[in-house]
């Protein structure tokens, strides 16, 4: 698949506080959350930026258009539309395919050290697959992907989102459907402290230990947060 005709969409909220990470809020300093939370946002970026294939934010709230642009730099974006998550994700994709795409997929923000090789394998995916999906530990997806032709609207409805079975309930519905699927490598969202502190044992010693995110756990939380995410 041509990375011309590729795209990637990454979906961002901006990080206000008591509206972003809210697992990570109720153990940390909510100031300390919002920084992190743009860390993996700008992290997430220079991994797109240096994969040479177009990509776009899908940001909300739409009202914080001019906000999401003086923090994360004048990239391709537009906002999210739609009542819930599958909505707005199956409003992306679309929006990407009116653009003239002819495959794309969207990740979130929540694996700031996701690697740039399953990115280009998802892309790659699409040229004989009809869909991509990367599962989640905690039994959701950071990634979907589809060709135009192939996109199959009905994941995108009715489900759970939020829950252990997002994964499964998309694949048995993709499976329904006929369609063949690519699933890429299983990743950890960083949702919690457990999950910070996993980040951080894994990348003590790899070239993400100099990224935002682990500059920014470095500092720690606020003075007075409860405790620190690497468990000092």
């Amino acid at each position: 698949m041509s990375g011309e005709r590729h795209c990637t969409v990454m979906f961002v909220r901006y990080p206000e506080k008591g509206r972003v990470k809210s697992r990570l809020a109720a153990a940390f300093d909510a100031g300390f959350v919002c920084a992190l939370y743009e860390a993996f946002v700008k992290d997430l970026l220079a991994t797109l930026a240096g994969c040479g294939r177009p990509f776009r934010i899908a940001f909300t709230p739409a009202e914080r258009e001019a906000d999401i642009r003086r923090l994360f730099g004048r990239h391709d974006s537009f906002p999210q539309r739609g009542a819930d998550l599958g909505e707005r994700m199956r409003n992306a994709l679309q929006d990407c395919f009116a653009e003239g795409f002819a495959s794309a997929v969207i990740i979130g923000s929540d694996i700031p050290d996701l690697p740039p090789e399953l990115l280009a394998e998802a892309a790659a995916a699409l040229a004989d697959h009809d869909a991509v999906l990367g599962p989640a530990l905690d039994g959701g997806y950071y990634l979907i992907g589809f060709r135009q032709e192939t996109l199959v609207p009905e994941v995108f409805a009715g489900i759970a989102w939020g829950s252990g079975e997002v994964f499964a309930e998309t694949m048995a519905r993709l499976a329904r459907a006929g369609s063949r699927v690519c699933v890429l490598d299983r990743l950890r969202d960083v949702d919690t402290p457990e999950d910070l502190r996993d980040l951080i044992a894994r990348h003590r010693e790899t070239p993400f230990v100099r990224s935002r995110t682990m500059a920014c756990l470095t500092a720690g939380p606020a003075p007075g947060a409860p405790g620190r995410p690497g468990g000092a």
